[in-house]
């Protein structure tokens, strides 16, 4: 069984209503695996928080329809229902009308049943013409009913019912209007389940589902066709791969681990916020996060800014990884020094720099030859000067990005390696050329 929850736009709750389904599949006692479209590292926390199973992401732009089929799959195995949550609105992605990186798009490749998520504060039976546009504007998306969200009252939820059963969809669920079933935000969206958990409790009690109805559609769902395995054959561990893991750098897509693990790594978390030493490790990664939301204890430890700046091997930093080897962070009018691997000094933006990313080697890095070519993404309001050794040439234009002397990769992008194995490959291969650093285990 599988369901894609979609919505007309992005802040229609399709995160909240897919917590709510998601408790009550389990309460149901299903095992439900949770997947997210698109390149999001926050919304998965919470999915994580609420089906106890790690999300996945399953994105057109990475991968192409065979990819995403065999991702789906390794995913999905051992579950009984998938539910998808989508991204932005259903047909918004990379071009015009949503044929490429959009929520619609993986929901033609996977086949899935699609249950629109609408705001419905304000809406009652204009619900009915703006589900109907969805559910026939294109042919391979099978909008199947309705989840409503921020609903007035049991009243307003039957008026929404009658006006959609008149167009031939269900009202599947709702959700009423409170503030306690509210996710916390902040300037790149939510709050990581980490740090603030979310409302699980309340949202239980508040959701109102047909969930027979739910089992149905998901079930009507076609047989998918084969795929090869997503994952290469898993060799013996042949590297010791260092990677931050805390409340400050918590962005990894949990497929590219896997996929470093599959290829020979074993993967060795360590705090840059709590540990004082590196651990034994041929190579270092530092994912993105959010350093400028704990720039002062970064800055304060500095017996691992140290160790950084004498680890001899491979380092990849992406966004926040790539802020914390600057010289330094400002946030505000205060300065706080970091590792000092990159140069330059990063400053917080009004502004996002947001969007899919192709990207060519302008020379040789851990993870591409020069003149390869990478699929990513960028999500920052960061900004760090222009380099002296840029990383990376934007596809389509002329505009250069990151830093690299060819032992450290320091970029915003975030690569999505399953996209490019090889380049997974690379960064293992770059890390047993050195030897073994940092204090024994």
């Amino acid at each position: 069984m599988r369901l894609l929850l979609a919505a007309p736009h992005s802040g229609s709750g399709k995160t909240t209503l897919a917590l709510a389904l998601l408790l009550a599949l389990r309460e149901r006692g299903l095992k439900v695996q949770p997947f997210k479209v698109g390149p999001d590292y926050i919304d998965p926390t919470h999915l994580e928080a609420a089906s106890g199973r790690r999300p996945y992401h399953l994105d057109g732009f990475f991968l192409d329809e065979k990819g995403l089929l065999s991702l789906f799959r390794h995913g999905a195995r051992g579950a009984e229902f998938a539910l998808i949550e989508g991204v932005m609105g259903l047909f918004d992605g990379k071009d015009p009308l949503g044929e490429v990186g959009s929520t619609a798009q993986v929901a033609r490749l996977l086949k899935a049943p699609v249950a629109l998520v609408v705001d419905a504060k304000g809406m009652a039976g204009s619900i009915a013409p703006l589900a109907l546009g969805f559910r026939d504007f294109h042919p391979g998306v099978r909008v199947v009913g309705v989840l409503a969200n921020r609903v007035g009252s049991e009243r307003h939820a039957g008026i929404l019912k009658e006006a959609l059963e008149a167009v031939g969809l269900p009202l599947l669920g709702w959700l009423p209007e409170d503030p306690a079933l509210a996710l916390p935000e902040r300037h790149l969206g939510l709050v990581l389940a980490g740090e603030a958990k979310p409302p699980l409790e309340a949202l239980r009690r508040a959701f109102r589902v047909d969930l027979p109805r739910v089992l149905e559609l998901a079930a009507s769902a076609p047989p998918l066709p084969e795929a090869p395995p997503f994952l290469p054959e898993r060799r013996p561990p042949r590297v010791r791969l260092a990677y931050a893991w805390d409340r400050a750098f918590a962005f990894y897509y949990p497929e590219a681990l896997e996929l470093l693990e599959a290829l020979g790594a074993e993967l060795v978390p360590v705090s840059p916020l709590e540990d004082e030493a590196l651990p034994e490790a041929h190579a270092l990664l530092l994912g993105g996060g959010y350093p400028e939301l704990y720039a002062e204890r970064l800055s304060e430890n500095r017996a691992l800014r140290e160790a950084i700046r004498r680890f001899p091997g491979p380092i990849v930093a992406e966004c926040g990884g790539y802020m914390y080897l600057s010289r330094g962070l400002w946030v505000g009018e205060r300065f706080f020094p970091m590792v000092g691997l990159v140069p330059g000094e990063a400053r917080m933006a009004e502004r996002p720099v947001l969007g899919y990313r192709e990207v060519e080697a302008l020379r040789d890095n851990p993870v591409a030859r020069k003149g390869d070519r990478l699929k990513g993404h960028e999500f920052h309001y960061a900004r760090l000067p222009p380099s002296p050794s840029p990383a990376w040439r934007r596809l389509g234009g002329e505009e250069v990005e990151g830093y690299t002397d060819g032992r450290v990769l320091a970029s915003f992008v975030h690569l999505y390696l399953p996209a490019s194995p090889g380049a997974a490959e690379r960064l293992l291969r770059s890390a047993e050329g050195g030897a073994l650093s940092g204090p024994p285990s």
